[in-house]
């Protein structure tokens, strides 16, 4: 992956998200808003909160280690394989058709879901087979690996890597937000955090959540 400028002169935002995280979802549509009142262009990757959790799964509460181990790798099998198949450019819309029907819809993350999603996208719906497939898990891996070799082992989806005033990158796990800003709001949360996250040794901010998501 470049991190240089794209050619349209705009600032590249590194996006690495699993399509099944909630959290992941909205701040992936504040980050669509963002593209609307900053001048940046998002590039998408796929993460696995299936590859993250996967040396710790003894660890992890029953609910959450039975939807890591049987519903958590199809989806991100699909869009890997969409990707090596059909090119960078397809990852951000068939993110957001299978965003859409899983989470705003409440479909989730089914094989049915995935093939209408891919179908919303004018993609093969027989991608939708891979997702039973280890046939790009290399890829599928190293794309995580990528995303997480830039903030740690210690956070979970999404991750954001912007360039910094130094021209390396500088990445950052979030931000969680509920609903997803719009308009300036959206635009005062991006400058709020890239002026947090430049602060050489900043590392953390958070408060207990009293809300869900809120898909709108």
């Amino acid at each position: 992956m470049s991190e240089n400028t794209p050619a349209n002169g705009k600032t590249p935002v590194d996006f690495w998200f699993d399509p099944l995280c909630p959290w992941a979802w909205m701040t992936s549509r504040w980050m669509l808003e963002v593209e609307k009142v900053r001048d940046v262009e998002v590039r998408w990757h796929v993460m696995s909160l299936a590859v993250l959790n996967e040396d710790k799964l003894d660890e992890l509460p029953d609910e959450y280690r039975d939807m890591l181990e049987n519903q958590a790798w199809g989806p991100v099998r699909v869009v890997i394989a969409a990707q090596q198949l059909h090119g960078d450019d397809v990852v951000g819309p068939l993110y957001t058709a299978l965003g859409t029907r899983f989470h705003n819809n409440g479909e989730g993350p089914t094989r049915e879901a995935v093939a209408a999603a891919l179908k919303d996208v004018g993609l093969p719906e027989d991608l939708a087979e891979y997702a039973d497939k280890d046939t790009y898990d290399t890829e599928l891996r190293a794309s995580h690996q990528e995303g997480i070799d830039k903030v740690g082992q210690e956070v979970g989806t999404p991750v954001i890597a912007v360039p910094g005033a130094d021209g390396e990158q500088v990445a950052f796990f979030g931000p969680v937000v509920t609903p997803a800003p719009k308009g300036e709001e959206a635009a005062k949360l991006w400058d709020g955090t890239l002026l947090v996250a430049s602060i050489p040794g900043f590392y953390e901010i958070k408060r207990t959540r009293t809300q869900g998501p809120v898909f709108d």
